[in-house]
């Protein structure tokens, strides 16, 4: 398999990036490959000699950075030599099978739209990210792709999220619900009234229907279909709550006596790893020809090399291929 990595995306590019790209290497197979998209010189600098001369590893030049405050399209268009186009570019010329960057998100997906075919018989891809909850993984889609969606395009969010959990988790049909302020059918915005009666009729799909945001954490489905606007928001918020829990948690520890921390830290760092967005591996942008990962903006070096495992796994089991398959059956249909 052929894996590309921006190493100039993110807020801890390039050394942390390039670290985690090698560390990655590990898990791969003695054939696989890794391409290094971004500043030739800063890249083969960190390499060193051993790593740059590797069959193993391709450094791709790109002379521009595209910065995560930059407006995605105006970006995406002006700076051609920009590692996240340069990236994309290698997905679109079949050079690569995957690319990974933690850099500017509206750049990522702009240019995934713009330069990446879709896959038959979708209109508009979407972001899936995995939540870790107290029933297990919980797939929420899209977390910011398409922040004006149609109720088709959520209709194949669930479509699209549904197989491709069964393909990582490795469970048949699912439990898709639908974000709402309530799970009333008559509450809730023209969109997500439309795009239920839509999931509704699709017998494919496990549709429990409507969900509220804290039943993502309740066990009450496995996927969860919204906007990328509100899906985004539901993300973060989830994300500022990990971080002070994380911080709670770690300030209890001090406070303890040293014995007693001694004795829980084990416990405390298992449950900490839980809600560590490095060690989930990052977001699929799913409904593109290539497998797409985004790495949240701050992640480090394992988040990259959690990443390309994951991507790795993706490719093996060959998510966008029984997408694909699903999506024609039901167009012929």
């Amino acid at each position: 398999m052929r894996i590309a990595v921006d190493a100039m995306g993110g807020d801890k590019a390039p050394q942390q990036v390039l670290d985690g790209a090698l560390d990655s290497l590990s898990l791969l197979k003695a054939d696989d490959e890794l391409f290094l998209v971004g500043n030739e010189e800063i890249i083969r600098s960190r390499l060193g000699e051993n790593a740059t001369g590797s069959v193993r590893i391709h450094v791709e030049p790109a002379s521009q950075i595209i910065g995560m405050d930059e407006a995605p399209v105006e970006a995406v268009r002006q700076k051609r030599d920009s590692s996240i186009v340069k990236m994309v570019k290698l997905a679109a010329a079949g050079k690569v099978d995957a690319i990974i960057s933690a850099g500017n998100t509206g750049a990522l997906v702009a240019a995934g739209v713009l330069m990446l075919k879709t896959l038959p018989g979708v209109d508009r891809p979407g972001i899936a990210v995995n939540v870790p909850t107290p029933h297990g993984v919980v797939m929420l889609c899209d977390a910011g792709a398409n922040v004006s969606p149609k109720p088709s395009h959520l209709h194949q969010y669930a479509v699209l999220a549904s197989l491709y959990y069964q393909a990582i988790h490795g469970k048949v049909h699912p439990r898709v619900g639908l974000l709402n302020v309530g799970t009333e059918q008559e509450k809730g915005t023209p969109l997500v009234k439309e795009a239920r009666q839509l999931l509704s009729a699709d017998t494919s799909i496990r549709f429990v229907g409507f969900v509220e945001g804290r039943d993502i954490f309740a066990g009450v489905c496995d996927v969860v279909v919204t906007d990328g606007f509100t899906g985004n928001v539901a993300l973060k918020v989830m994300e500022g709550m990990n971080s002070a829990f994380i911080h709670n948690v770690h300030a209890q520890l001090r406070d303890m006596s040293p014995e007693v921390a001694t004795q829980i830290r084990p416990a405390m760092d298992r449950l900490l790893a839980c809600y560590d967005h490095e060690e989930h591996g990052g977001a699929l942008l799913l409904g593109v020809s290539s497998i797409f990962m985004k790495v949240h903006g701050s992640g480090g070096a394992k988040a990259i090399q959690n990443a390309v495992k994951a991507a790795y796994e993706i490719g093996r089991k060959n998510v966008n291929a029984s997408i694909s398959a699903r999506l024609v059956s039901s167009i012929v249909a």
